[in-house]
């Protein structure tokens, strides 16, 4: 078994956020994966999962594919104000428990 190249586990992370996102409706569910891709990944990270995209082909989430290639998302992304900025997280959090 070979070993899985960056592009690959970037890949798998960014399936993972789509899987996430799956339960939204499809133009908001593209916009929070582009949200949550652009905000909290490195511009290096985001630069090597669309570079390596179009090479991808179906191993790629449909969601994957329509939130990194083209123009941006212009639906409301579902996620919460609060944790679209990295600088604001946690202002919505609660402190029960």
């Amino acid at each position: 078994m070979s070993a899985l190249t960056q592009e690959d586990k970037l890949l798998r992370m960014a399936n993972q956020i789509a899987s996430f996102f799956r339960s939204y409706p499809e133009d908001e569910a593209v916009a929070g994966v582009h949200k949550h891709i652009t905000a909290f990944w490195t511009p290096r990270m985001v630069s090597k999962l669309e570079a390596a995209l179009p090479e991808m082909g179906d191993r790629a989430d449909i969601l994957v594919q329509r939130a990194m290639c083209g123009a941006e998302p212009r639906a409301e992304s579902p996620v919460r104000p609060a944790t679209r900025d990295p600088q604001k997280l946690g202002e919505g959090a609660s402190d029960a428990g």
